[in-house]
């Protein structure tokens, strides 16, 4: 999650195995999910994505996430969303439970950065809402 005060947004880019990828979306749409580099597949991941990752302020404000694409690298896949933000970064809560509902000891780690300040946030099945602030 890096601030481009530029565009007054924070880029999100989430980087996911693709077989553990392919094995999520298979399970949420009930058909065999393999993933390319082609936009058909960005319906799915969007899906997907928006079920698993959130944002909101410390008045509990959600904030609008909008999905950018995805591409394949190696044997991942790299998922890019853009989160307008105008305002002051005060913190705020986030989900981030991609692939947690398949194994129980999934570990995503989220790093925040705004304006020089950098800082890692570790989510698991128990925790997969916290507050983020820097």
């Amino acid at each position: 999650m890096v601030y481009n005060p530029k565009e007054h947004l924070f880029e999100l880019s989430i980087r996911v195995f693709t077989d553990d990828l392919e094995k999520a979306l298979s399970a949420t749409s009930g058909t065999k999910v393999r993933l390319s580099n082609e936009k058909k597949d960005d319906p799915l991941l969007e899906k997907y994505v928006r079920e698993h990752v959130a944002y909101m302020t410390p008045q509990r404000q959600p904030k609008a996430l909008s999905y950018v694409g995805h591409e394949e690298e190696a044997d991942a896949n790299w998922i890019y969303l853009e989160m307008p933000y105008a305002e002051r970064f005060r913190g705020g809560v986030m989900k981030q439970n991609i692939l947690m509902d398949l194994f129980d000891d999934q570990v995503n780690m989220v790093n925040v950065q705004y304006q020089g300040q950098k800082k890692t946030f570790v989510f698991r099945r128990t925790m997969p809402v916290q507050n983020v602030s820097l």
